[in-house]
């Protein structure tokens, strides 16, 4: 139990697997509570199940990001279980490398739909209520792809780019009381990896991540920033293997 995390309600999208379920857990184990969003009903009834028997509270809503309705109900969730929405986590993300030669046209919808709009569905969901409580928290995940563009990721990374910009002008407008954190991690664990449909990339990419850190490094990195006191606000943390060059 951790005094500057427990009873904070707390919003994860892309909950049901990798960097949100290691951050679930996490935090749940230091007495959050949680309102878990993703697309996959079954694996959000069991992780909300595995943290109520362990004595936490979780509330979890099917939830497609690239719906600003669907977004928008998640927030509502916390608000009908618990009252009020404290950490924003807009976490979901869609990772899809290849070539822009290879014209993955519809890979580019993707991505730009899940990392981009997804994001901004959270905010224009999350905002009013901060706003209207006079407090909250915005943590986006961006990646280090966001810092430097890699071999065949031009659209990612740009989408990553956005997420940095956009949680900085966020940050520069709201300032004050409500907090805007991006996390932006290397290679960690999860199934980001698995997003490529072109051969080649995808190859590459697994090969990259053998290196790759377990997610719980991420969830501690976002433990980190809610931890800080009210006029602190962590509005950055890059992290990823010791062994990462870029």
């Amino acid at each position: 139990m951790n005094q500057e995390i427990a009873d904070k309600v707390v919003l994860i999208t892309g909950a049901s697997s990798g960097l949100g379920e290691a951050t679930a857990r996490h935090l749940a184990a230091q007495g959050a509570h949680l309102v878990l969003g993703a697309r996959r009903q079954d694996r959000l009834e069991a992780l909300a199940a595995e943290i109520r028997a362990a004595g936490g509270q979780a509330a979890f809503a099917v939830t497609d990001v690239t719906r600003k309705d669907d977004v928008a109900a998640l927030v509502q969730t916390a608000l009908t279980h618990f009252g009020r929405l404290d950490v924003m986590i807009n976490n979901a993300g869609l990772m899809s490398v290849a070539p822009l030669r290879e014209l993955k046209v519809d890979e580019w919808d993707a991505m730009i739909d899940i990392n981009v709009k997804g994001v901004l569905y959270g905010i224009a969901a999350a905002l009013p209520v901060f706003q209207k409580q006079d407090s909250g928290h915005f943590i986006n995940i961006a990646s280090v792809a966001g810092l430097k563009v890699f071999g065949n990721a031009a659209v990612y990374s740009a989408t990553k780019f956005a997420v940095r910009t956009i949680s900085e002008g966020l940050r520069a407008e709201i300032g004050g009381k409500i907090r805007s954190t991006v996390i932006s991690p290397g290679a960690v664990a999860s199934e980001l990896k698995h997003g490529s449909s072109h051969a080649e990339s995808a190859s590459a990419v697994l090969d990259f991540y053998q290196m790759a850190i377990p997610a719980d490094a991420v969830a501690r990195a976002i433990a980190f920033a809610i931890t800080q006191p009210a006029d602190v606000d962590i509005n950055e943390i890059v992290l990823r293997p010791t062994v990462q060059e870029f």
